[in-house]
């Protein structure tokens, strides 16, 4: 529900622990990252840099929100928005890689169960990385699995049956970010009998068990750092005791990972809008035309003060967003929702007005812009489409029961 009191969070000073954890991911991503992303964006599509995976891991980019219990560095989804968007300002395919092992993981941090957390989470915190993956959307289903009322209308949804003290999982998923170097998935399957998703049920597989196949690595248009593939399940058997939750608690566990990593996602979104701003004030600023610097001229100007303030506002927006996901029990879905939508549509126009100002150059891969207007579709699509987030937030408004 959208609560409109005044925000508590200081926008203009975050936690300490965070702003450390800030200035030292942006630091890797100029560092590590940047020199790397021409090559390994036009490498073939199953190239991934480990020993780049790694330095970030060392950083604590593969555990933002996992408990200082378990390893982790407990910054939650703050530290993961604001530390996902350095890396997006660099490289959206690389926040993917660990923004998907975050999610990965979600499902067992929601779970409360003190056994599983034990069992899976240290696991990341090691001094070699391992990266988690998130496998939901299938060939025929994909956002009928994270809207309830369509749970009943989805086809061919992965199974699982108990087996005594097991669960067998049938079935493939597609399109699952880190697929093909993950040592776990949190996976979704519909429990053999129940109509549709309707008895959606998520387990923590790792990916070495007998039946697991992984699948071809895509092709994708953008996000080309990060390996989005299909995974097999073939008669794999789980322990029960990797049952997060209860039989049937799958959509619920969706639906609140996807609350809380909405806000994460639009971070990512703000980074490729303002990576490609700051690559535009650069250009514009040397760049002389009719005798003066690109950013002297009055259309110039407007656009460059149009993209800076719809960075700033999607910021905002996302900030807003994960405070309360910190700090809300259950995550609220407006906030993540409206964060999203907007950020994502703003990456997109910044990253298109940036591809006009730079001109030729910016048509040009050596320059570095046209990767970013590929990247900045890829998260349309991803923890909500438009369409879905839309309905998101409109159930929001409507719930509240009070005028905005």
């Amino acid at each position: 529900m959208p609560n409109h009191d005044e925000f508590d969070l200081n926008l203009d000073v975050l936690p300490g622990e965070v702003e450390k954890l800030r200035l030292q991911v942006r630091e890797f991503a100029r560092d590590v990252v940047a020199p790397r992303v021409t090559d390994l964006d036009g490498a073939p599509a199953d190239d991934f840099d480990w020993d780049m995976v790694s330095q970030g891991h060392a950083l604590g980019l593969t555990r933002v929100a996992v408990p200082k219990e378990y390893g982790g560095l407990g910054l939650g989804m703050l530290g993961c928005s604001v530390a996902l968007e350095e890396v997006a300002s660099v490289c959206a395919g690389t926040a993917l890689i660990f923004g998907a092992a975050m999610l990965g993981q979600t499902p067992v941090l929601l779970s409360g169960d003190p056994r599983l957390q034990a069992r899976f989470l240290p696991l990341f915190s090691g001094d070699a990385p391992v990266l988690a993956c998130n496998a939901v959307t299938e060939e025929e289903a994909g956002c009928d699995l994270i809207i309830p009322a369509n749970a009943v209308h989805a086809r061919e949804v992965m199974t699982a049956r108990r087996d005594d003290d097991h669960y067998i999982l049938n079935g493939t998923k597609r399109f699952i970010t880190n697929a093909q170097v993950a040592a776990f998935a949190s996976v979704f399957a519909a429990m053999e009998g129940a109509p549709g998703a309707t008895g959606l049920t998520s387990f923590m597989v790792p990916l070495d068990l007998p039946g697991v196949v992984r699948g071809p690595v895509a092709d994708k248009m953008g996000y080309r750092l990060c390996l989005g593939s299909e995974l097999e399940f073939h008669d794999v058997r789980i322990p029960a005791e990797n049952m997060i939750g209860n039989e049937g608690d799958g959509m619920a566990i969706n639906m609140a990972q996807s609350n809380m990593a909405r806000a994460s996602v639009a971070g990512i979104s703000v980074g490729v809008a303002r990576g490609a701003l700051e690559q535009a004030l650069q250009w514009c600023g040397t760049r002389v035309q009719g005798g003066l610097p690109l950013r002297e001229h009055q259309f110039t100007a407007a656009k460059l003060a149009e993209m800076s303030a719809k960075v700033d506002a999607a910021r905002l927006l996302y900030l807003k967003a994960a405070h309360k996901v910190d700090n809300e029990l259950p995550a609220p879905q407006y906030e993540p929702a409206a964060a999203k939508l907007f950020a994502d549509r703003v990456a997109i126009d910044v990253a298109d007005m940036a591809m006009s100002l730079t001109g030729a150059r910016g048509y040009v891969k050596s320059f570095g812009m046209e990767k970013r207007l590929r990247d900045a579709y890829g998260a349309r699509i991803y923890e909500g489409t438009p369409e879905v987030l839309a309905l998101a937030v409109t159930e929001s408004l409507y719930a509240a029961g009070e005028p905005i």
